[in-house]
Order: C-alpha cells, then sequence, then structure tokens
C-alpha cells in the first residue's frame, strides 16, 4: 500500500500573499488558533507590506489578536529561522509563482487558494470592513475543510 502524501498531514504550514499584511497573517491567525499545539504555523509575502489596520479590526472580532504581527517577506522569514515548511499555502498569484520557484530547492507541497485581496475595494468603511470580512469567513471555510481531519484520531 502507498504511503499517503506527506501534505495531508502537514506539522508545519507557511501561508503566503502578496505583502502579508492582510490574507496571510489572518490565514495565519485563524489556522494557530485551531491548532495552537499540534502545527507550527507562520506567514510570508513576495514584498513587504504594512499590517493592515482592517485586517487587525475583522481579527480582533474573532477574539484574535494580530495587532502586533510584522509583515515579512519569504527571504526575511528565510533568513531569520529557515522555509521549513511541509505546506505552503498561496493565497495571491506572486505568491504562488514565488512558492513553486521555492519548491525546485525545498521539499515543500503547494496548494493555491485563490482569495481576493480586499484592499482593493473602494467605499465606506463598513462597507470596506464587510470585504475583509467576507475574505475572512472564505479562508476560515477554506482552513477548516482542508485541516479538519489534521490531529483527528485515524479509524
Amino acid at each position: 500500500m502507498a504511503a499517503p502524501p506527506r501534505a495531508r498531514d502537514p506539522q508545519s504550514v507557511l501561508f503566503a500573499c502578496a505583502m502579508n499584511s492582510v490574507r496571510s497573517p489572518m490565514a495565519e491567525s485563524l489556522l494557530q488558533h485551531m491548532f495552537p499545539q499540534g502545527l507550527y504555523v507562520k506567514s510570508a509575502g513576495t514584498r513587504k507590506g504594512e499590517l493592515d489596520p482592517f485586517a487587525v479590526a475583522v481579527m480582533a472580532e474573532l477574539g484574535q489578536d494580530i495587532s502586533a504581527h510584522k509583515p515579512q517577506t519569504f527571504e526575511e522569514l528565510e533568513d531569520w529561522e529557515g522555509l521549513n515548511f511541509d505546506l505552503i499555502i498561496t493565497l495571491s498569484p506572486e505568491a504562488h509563482h514565488k512558492a513553486l520557484e521555492l519548491t525546485r530547492t525545498l521539499a515543500a507541497d503547494v496548494e493555491y487558494w485563490p482569495t481576493q485581496d480586499p484592499t482593493t475595494i473602494e467605499g465606506s468603511r463598513d462597507q470596506k470592513l464587510a470585504a475583509y470580512r467576507d475574505v475572512c469567513d472564505q479562508l476560515l471555510m477554506r482552513i477548516r475543510r482542508r485541516f479538519a481531519k489534521v490531529g483527528a484520531a485515524s479509524d
């Protein structure tokens, strides 16, 4: 019987997006809160951004504080602690290309979860917050679906 794919039950997960300021820190926090002990979770971006106050506000509504998050690039993460991840989940096209480049030298699996960038939404504060909430809800749904079996006792 063949061994299951390694990323089915990853021990370490990296979420990646364009600037590590909205989508990937949200996803990192959501997964960390789901598995506070069982998984090592980080996030990075292809470029360095500034932490987005709308992302902080939306996560605070869920009781998750990401206000201390410091956006970082793939290169900074690699310099600080290495890129030793079983699974890289990319949330933007540029992050996906970067992650695929990295797999030439890293033994990581890559999954692409196309995720809207809520910073592009125009409108009132409430309309913008609604867009960030939608992104957060989508990420939470994907994370629950993808990681539902992680940490569960096998049959």
